[in-house]
């Protein structure tokens, strides 16, 4: 069972030279670590020419947001189809950045139909934003849940990833521990189960808040996820190379 590892660059690296350069990097390392799924994220703008020009099988690309209609007067924005045509296989929906700049629970259940539509992938991301001992944050996370799935049949909720980014944790080195993620995925497939039934065991669960080379061991022992989506740390290729490493040398 491989575990999988998505690469979302967000907004980097400024040039496509430097896009190619890193990429290139990556290939190298994916392709001595058969046991990883390798998802890479870069920015739209980059996609194209970064998918058509990969021969190789060891990487597959997703596009970090796209708009749930197939077309029309939407200045700016990119659509599933389009994302399709150009290599993406996966569609992130849902990211912690995106709900920040207004995305809600209804625009991502929309556009995980969407998605499945396409016959894509969606990686649906769901997180609180701050952790609170009321436990208010498991009705976040439920409703999150609730909402992005409301319309996805149960015969393709196991096409579904779910990667579950608490916001509080995002953007340093110190990730949640292990022993709370794993309580967390507990959560999140009783949830999905409450919903499909026992289908809903087959949905894998990512961790993606502050990911690198010196935690990923550790929570891929006790968090009880399939994989990670890596931020920061993956436009760095020698960091990067080193998570991949370490996750195949365990798995």
């Amino acid at each position: 069972m491989k575990t999988i590892v998505v690469a979302n660059w967000k907004m980097n690296p400024p040039t496509f030279r430097e896009a190619r350069k890193l990429f290139e990097a990556t290939k190298k390392t994916a392709e001595k670590c058969p046991k990883i799924s390798l998802i890479i994220a870069p920015p739209a703008i980059y996609l194209h020419a970064l998918a058509s020009n990969y021969r190789g099988k060891k990487i597959s690309f997703a596009t970090q947001n796209a708009h749930a209609e197939a077309n029309g007067a939407f200045t700016g924005e990119t659509s599933i189809a389009q994302a399709r045509d150009v290599g993406a296989e996966y569609v992130l929906v849902g990211h912690s950045e995106r709900r920040a700049m207004g995305e809600t629970n209804e625009a991502t259940g929309k556009k995980v139909s969407a998605v499945l539509a396409q016959k894509m992938t969606p990686i649906l991301c769901v997180g609180e934003t701050k952790r609170e001992s009321s436990g208010e944050y498991l009705d976040i996370v439920g409703e999150q849940l609730r909402t992005a799935l409301a319309d996805v049949a149960p015969a393709k909720i196991s096409k579904v990833i779910i990667a579950y980014e608490p916001v509080w944790a995002i953007g340093g080195e110190t990730t949640m521990s292990p022993r709370d993620m794993h309580s967390m995925a507990i959560f999140i497939r009783k949830t999905i189960v409450g919903i499909y039934g026992d289908i809903g065991h087959s949905v894998k669960i990512l961790y993606g808040a502050s990911v690198g080379e010196k935690n990923v061991l550790e929570m891929l022992r006790e968090g009880n996820v399939r994989g990670f989506i890596v931020g920061h740390v993956s436009t760095d290729p020698e960091r990067f190379a080193t998570l991949l490493k370490v996750i195949q040398n365990e798995t």
